[in-house]
């Protein structure tokens, strides 16, 4: 696949958007100056949830509802945060429409009802399989997996950074979004090593339930003049 120059973004879609963590990104995107636009199958969910998000912005951003193929049209930039039993066939219903888009993908691949073993698909990782699914010309970028949708819900301090996987170019343009929505970003490496990233889900899963938490989270230690 062939780096090809990354367009400006002023407008993000999130596929999936009314569940929790497209809620908690759209809410922080928003809030950084972004025009978002939620997505749902259904359009009157889409509403439901932008107008939550955009009742708890105020007049601080836009915030629409579409159902997802408008959404994703209509963005410069796509994110994907749908459960993995719905990966494939959203992602295959979507594919014209993400043509050609750097797209955000959540996604990890749990396996109901033992979700804290790492289970990975043929593919690799749930994002490989999402660049398998759209091909060459659409630049998928691995992101989000590890950060609990309660901290981006609430205006404080995240303390857990998020690894970034994908193509070079389009790996660095989303670093930089997650640095403007202020958490700590880290460059990953390409995309096959989405396989860690999303891999650690089902571990702070684990942690989660053995300390009876929510937010178990990641942060990269050693690095020098980083605040720790």
């Amino acid at each position: 696949m062939s780096e090809q120059p990354i367009p400006e973004i002023h407008t993000i879609a999130i596929a999936g958007g009314t569940g929790k963590e497209g809620k908690g990104l759209a809410y922080r995107l928003a809030k950084a100056g972004y025009h978002l636009i939620i997505g749902s199958r259904q359009l009157e969910k889409a509403r439901a949830a932008a107008q939550e998000i955009a009742g708890m912005l105020g007049t601080e951003g836009h915030v629409e509802g579409m159902v997802n193929p408008a959404a994703v049209r209509s963005a410069d930039l796509a994110i994907l945060t749908v459960p993995y039993s719905a990966h494939r066939s959203t992602l295959e219903s979507l594919a014209g429409e993400l043509l050609g888009k750097i797209v955000i993908d959540v996604t990890v691949p749990l396996v109901p009802p033992r979700v804290t073993r790492v289970q990975m698909p043929p593919a690799g990782s749930a994002a490989q399989e999402a660049q398998e699914i759209l091909g060459p010309e659409t630049r998928v970028v691995a992101a989000f997996q590890n950060i609990s949708y309660e901290h981006l819900l609430k205006d404080e301090p995240i303390d857990c950074d998020v690894l970034v996987c994908g193509e070079k170019a389009a790996r660095a343009r989303v670093v930089q979004l997650i640095r403007e929505i202020g958490l700590i970003a880290f460059d990953a490496g390409p995309l096959e090593n989405s396989v860690v990233p999303e891999g650690l889900t089902s571990v702070l899963i684990g942690i989660n339930k053995q300390f009876g938490i929510q937010s178990a989270g990641i942060r990269i230690t050693g690095i020098p003049g980083q605040k720790e």
